[in-house]
């Protein structure tokens, strides 16, 4: 099973470290984190992409079964993920067992990723979860009627089949976020604890993020 976590990483933190330990442990799968290089769906990073994949490095040292993927990173253009697992497929065919991790949040606004219906083609999904999680709610028509049939409840289904099935992955909830990190660190409030000690050094030798979000302009919504 090949299993690609996307983001922005923008620092990785604790909270992404823990869902690719979970999705790890519950999959029996090397997780490969897979920092994008031009994020359609949010304003330029406030690290430059190979400074985001040099904390990923940091981040996953040592750590077993994660590792930093950054075929985005050597890709022009935007990184729209029907564009990755067609490149990957290119690579591995067609019959090896693909799973994209995300998180709810942003599984719950698959209608607005670019070619989204495509995507069940080419991979797995495995959902990211906490307590509250939007998948209790109310689905968009269009997702939930794309979803049916597909629901899977034993991780062994990932790897019988190549691609198409959706597995909830239930972790620990943890408070941590890119966004709120970037305004600690621009306040001078505490941040240091909420991310990997290799990267917090990283981030204070840098002097990153010591301008917060500003000069990024607004975010507009785009399809992944």
């Amino acid at each position: 099973l090949f299993v690609l976590y996307g983001g922005t990483f923008d620092p990785v933190h604790d909270g992404h470290l823990a869902i690719a330990c979970a999705a790890r442990d519950l999959l029996q799968a090397t997780i490969r984190l897979m920092p994008a290089a031009d994020p359609p769906h949010r304003a330029p990073p406030g690290a430059t992409a190979d400074q985001r994949a040099e904390m990923l490095d940091l981040a996953v040292a040592g750590e077993p079964g994660l590792c930093v993927d950054r075929r985005e990173l050597r890709r022009d253009g935007r990184s729209y993920s029907i564009d990755t697992l067609l490149e990957l497929r290119a690579e591995i065919g067609d019959d090896v067992s693909v799973a994209l991790l995300v998180g709810a949040d942003s599984f719950v606004g698959l209608p607005d990723w670019h070619r989204w219906r495509e995507l069940f083609d080419q991979a797995h999904f495995v959902v990211a979860e906490r307590p509250g999680s939007p998948l209790d709610h109310d689905l968009r028509p269009e997702l939930s009627a794309a979803l049916d049939g597909r629901w899977c409840a034993s991780p062994g289904a990932l790897h019988e089949a190549p691609s198409g099935l959706v597995l909830r992955l239930r972790q620990p909830l943890h408070g941590e976020s890119a966004t709120s990190i970037r305004t600690r660190i621009a306040a001078g409030e505490p941040w240091r604890d909420q991310v990997p000690a290799a990267v917090a050094g990283y981030i204070q030798r840098h002097g990153l993020y010591l301008n917060g979000d500003e000069g990024r302009g607004p975010v507009t919504p785009a399809p992944l």
